[in-house]
């Protein structure tokens, strides 16, 4: 009794909670769509590998980091505390907006927040996983944009 009571509540805590993980095809036809390749230099498979090392593709993750005081918001998990409502707000939009799977504010932020002075450098997962990469292209493979 007691083993069935216990399989059932990790039953009840490991169903997904319904997040729309997508695609790496999806996200680099979502990003393109958007505008992103290319966008102030960067090519699109830097914007793919972004997105898998910032969220693993999901665009309605949240991630409280609290040593660094901020939360990072959807695909790219752009930062509470300087571009949506929860801080400075540069991106001019609500955090929740970052939440939408079609990645529409999420590229219009991504967007704003490359034309600054660090680029895409503005993410350290890039500068640590995709920024010398050699094998970019990967990202890209079998993909039909």
């Amino acid at each position: 009794m007691k083993a069935s009571m216990f399989l059932s509540l990790i039953g009840y805590l490991v169903v997904p909670s319904g997040a729309a993980i997508l695609g790496r095809c999806k996200v680099a036809k979502k990003l393109y769509e958007g505008g992103l390749d290319y966008f102030e230099g960067y090519s699109l498979e830097n914007w793919v590998c972004l997105a898998y090392f910032e969220s693993k593709f999901n665009p309605t993750a949240i991630y409280e980091n609290l040593p660094g005081g901020y939360t990072g918001y959807g695909l790219f998990q752009i930062r509470s505390h300087e571009w949506c409502d929860k801080g400075k707000n540069r991106c001019h939009m609500s955090c929740s907006a970052l939440l939408n799977p079609n990645l529409k504010k999420t590229i219009e932020c991504a967007k704003r927040i490359v034309k600054g002075k660090d680029g895409m450098g503005e993410w350290p997962s890039w500068s640590l996983n995709c920024r010398f990469a050699d094998n970019l292209a990967r990202w890209l493979d079998g993909c039909r944009l």
